[in-house]
């Protein structure tokens, strides 16, 4: 009873601890800016509000907190032998890769590197340094790489059943220039969980006595135990053009899952037979940058789903309360005919849809190739388009180029316009051979499509 009591009275201590740590809160402000960045290109792209960034915070918010309490749990078995340093020392790490990339933001990053670093220091063991440096090389040194890596892929796990429920509910469609400067449509996955951690470490003082020894930590848990907080970020960031949303994070949840079920064998492995650590280290960084190369090279040779065929238009997105959603029309359906006509450009569905303003009935081919016909009175003042938004045709006025993007990109959401293609300039002209006046295509900056944007704040 007297343990239940104290572990109670450290867990508010931990949480006030939590509150008053400036990190969580800057997790959640750069969260912020991130699903931020994303509605303002969208609005850019199409001009209505597909997504409430405030709302999404606030559900991600939740969503973090439900996996730091699950991946706490798993952690008093763990343990973890880490002290207030070692998590400056990690945030630091963090930060600096902030400033080259968002996606390096990850954890595994940063105790990769950590544990390369401490691999180095201890293959010279006289090593000698004075001042600030000192004390940096005697903080790596003490860090258990094996329990933070364990941490790792905890946390990866924990990431790949939160993608499964939550990562494609911000998906955000984009148009892409894709092969041959030809525009393609495409969404964009991305969201990011701030994780709040209490982890159970070694007292420094006596204290009470856990009941169990956890896993690493040894005879330093004769002592006692103690709570600190631990506040990190988890995060995923995907582009798709061939899948649907849903099925792109569902395989995106299984790589993760396994991705982390790999690097804790490896960890538990060299927490046994040290020598492993670097080996455990390595795959930490490596497999990650794999699972990125993997979802980039099948983009690559996926054949595009969000492309008008010729008896018809695609629909990329689907407006929240519009008439589309009302009658049933799905992502990657394609309308076939409006009132009777047959629908094969914008023009002409805004055609069909002029010739009875007051009701209109649509035929639309379903992702299985089956006709299903609908219908609907037409209210004034709704969506021109039903609330459809349909992937881009050759005169679709912008596209996006993905990029890396910094800190510096997500405090400052500019995008420069830039000249259309010669290519672009032909494909603007009129059908008639004539010369029209060509649209200007712009390129808007998003942020390139990763797995994983993490950071621990």
């Amino acid at each position: 009873m007297d343990t239940v009591l104290e572990v109670l009275w450290m867990l508010a201590e931990a949480g006030w601890q939590l509150l008053l740590q400036p990190f969580y809160y800057i997790a959640i402000i750069l969260i912020m800016l991130i699903y931020r960045r994303q509605v303002l290109l969208e609005r850019k792209l199409f001009h209505v509000k597909l997504h409430s960034w405030a709302a999404q915070t606030w559900r991600t918010v939740l969503g973090g907190l439900a996996a730091g309490i699950g991946v706490s749990l798993v952690s008093l078995f763990l343990g973890m032998t880490l002290s207030i340093e070692g998590i400056i020392c990690i945030w630091a790490v963090t930060l600096l890769l902030l400033l080259f990339r968002v996606r390096y933001l990850c954890l595994a990053y940063a105790v990769g590197l950590l544990g390369i670093a401490q691999f180095i220091i201890n293959m010279v063991p006289g090593l000698q340094a004075g001042g600030w440096l000192a004390e940096v090389v005697r903080i790596v040194r003490e860090l258990n790489i094996p329990a933070l890596l364990c941490l790792v892929a905890v946390l990866h796990v924990a990431e790949g059943l939160l993608v499964r429920w939550q990562g494609a509910s911000f998906a955000g469609p984009l148009f892409f220039e894709g092969k041959r400067g030809k525009l393609v449509g495409g969404y964009q996955l991305q969201s990011l969980w701030p994780i709040p951690l209490f982890l159970l470490i070694p007292a420094q003082t006596t204290g009470a006595v856990l009941p169990w020894t956890p896993l690493f930590g040894g005879e330093a848990w004769l002592g006692g135990f103690q709570l600190i907080a631990f506040p990190i970020v988890i995060g995923f960031s995907e582009m798709t053009v061939g899948l649907l949303p849903r099925a792109k994070a569902r395989v995106s949840s299984g790589r993760l899952a396994a991705y982390g079920i790999v690097l804790l064998v490896l960890a538990l492995l060299s927490s046994w037979w040290s020598p492993l650590t670097i080996v455990a280290a390595l795959a930490g960084i490596i497999l990650h940058e794999g699972l990125i190369w993997l979802s980039r090279f099948e983009e690559q040779n996926r054949s595009p789903l969000f492309v008008n065929p010729v008896d018809g238009v695609k629909v990329l997105a689907v407006l929240p309360g519009s008439p589309a959603e009302e009658l049933g029309i799905q992502v990657g359906e394609t309308i076939i005919k409006v009132n009777g006509s047959p629908v094969a450009t914008k023009e002409e569905l805004h055609a069909g849809l002029r010739m009875n303003p007051a009701f209109c009935k649509l035929e639309v081919r379903n992702l299985a190739g089956e006709s299903k016909f609908l219908q609907r009175a037409i209210y004034a003042g709704e969506h021109h388009q039903l609330g459809a938004i349909l992937a881009p045709d050759d005169r679709a006025p912008v596209a996006v180029r993905m990029r890396p993007i910094s800190l510096i990109h997500l405090l400052r959401p500019r995008r420069e316009g830039e000249p259309a293609s010669s290519s672009s300039r032909r494909a603007a002209r009129g059908r008639d051979g004539r010369n029209a006046k060509p649209l200007e295509e712009k390129h808007l900056s998003a942020p390139q499509g990763e797995v994983q944007a993490e950071t621990e704040a």
